[in-house]
């Protein structure tokens, strides 16, 4: 499969899975769904099933759910987005955001389960050239037993002790030919990993987990991008840190680094990409649905709903402002693929 299905199989999905949100929501709380698309522009493709329109568009960045009223003309519906209870309003918008996040949750649990995660072991599967270990004499093989004394049953508290010396003399005990041996390595500095290591290669094998702990490990790595994206975003905003997005171009391009690895790494990739999207889509941007939902909180607090015209009006603003963000992050990162930079 070319990489260009890929990238379009992997935008598609995140979008369908998003505007799925919206669409199941609305038609759980009795909303009018007027049309489900993928893509803007002219259509490729249509059928109506029942009420709704499904269309396959000719622009494949993104989608939209139609519902009853929600282009601010006054309608007496009562199935019409406006003339539903606020709490339904809140969920339907809501759904879209949660559904990336669902999707990221199964995607990681593909991983974990069916597809397998790579796990290190403490059995030594060779040694760096030029490292401590190796001129040790530790030959493939030999398995790990006790860090400066101490037992070690995982590879991850084998890394943890000896990158936590840092510059310090460590005593790694090994079991290798049925000999039970001590050496003191003393960690080297590399910058590829940026820490301290001894040139330790440890022996991998696929872990699956069960269906259910897979399951939960999703929702963990989830639980995590979302704490690294929180974070990440709270130093944007003090000044504590860079201003770094990517466009489509700089996230098409790397689904295409992943494609090259292979299904592990694409499936990968689309979990981080759809836990991403989910977590943007909540900012109260206006046009993105945090915004929407911001505003529907400010209609729970003031009792009453802003007015439509006014409301499409700050839409359209920040619609116009997410394309030209769109523009100025495509530019950059098509600079920086052309390897374009300027003097210092």
């Amino acid at each position: 499969m070319t990489t260009a299905v890929v990238i379009i199989l992997v935008f598609g999905l995140l979008i369908a899975w998003h505007e799925l949100g919206h669409y199941l929501m609305a038609k759980a709380v009795g909303m009018r769904v007027e049309e489900y698309a993928l893509g803007f522009g002219p259509a490729l493709a249509s059928r109506r099933w029942g009420e709704t329109l499904y269309a396959l568009r000719v622009v494949p960045l993104g989608g939209y759910v139609r519902l009853a009223g929600m282009e601010g003309t006054p309608t007496a519906d009562p199935r019409a987005f406006p003339n539903r209870p606020l709490w339904q309003r809140f969920v339907v918008i809501l759904a879209g955001p949660l559904m990336n996040l669902i999707l990221a949750v199964l995607l990681y649990a593909i991983l974990f389960g069916p597809v397998g995660i790579p796990a290190a072991t403490t059995t030594i599967a060779g040694t760096v050239p030029g490292y401590p270990a190796r001129q040790a004499g530790i030959r493939p093989g030999a398995r790990i037993v006790a860090v400066d004394a101490r037992p070690v049953r995982d590879w991850n508290t084998v890394v943890r002790r000896i990158t936590g010396r840092k510059t310090r003399p460590v005593r790694l005990t090994v079991v290798q030919d049925g000999v039970r041996r001590t050496v003191t390595l003393v960690p080297r500095w590399d910058p590829a990993v940026r820490a301290y290591i001894v040139g330790i290669v440890p022996r991998t094998y696929q872990l699956h987990l069960p269906p259910g702990q897979a399951v939960v490990e999703g929702a963990h790595q989830t639980a995590y991008l979302t704490a690294a994206w929180a974070t990440a975003l709270f130093a944007l905003v003090t000044g504590r840190g860079p201003f770094q997005l990517t466009g489509p171009v700089g996230i098409a391009q790397t689904i295409g680094r992943a494609t090259a690895v292979g299904w592990w790494d694409v499936v990968n990739v689309a979990a981080a990409l759809s836990a991403n999207l989910g977590l943007f889509n909540l900012l109260p941007i206006p046009v993105l649905d945090g915004s929407r939902l911001f505003l529907l909180g400010l209609e729970g607090v003031r009792h009453r709903a802003l007015d439509p015209e006014r409301e499409n009006l700050i839409h359209m603003v920040g619609f116009v402002f997410l394309l030209l963000l769109v523009l100025v992050v495509t530019v950059h990162d098509i600079v920086h693929l052309l390897g374009v930079h300027g003097s210092a």
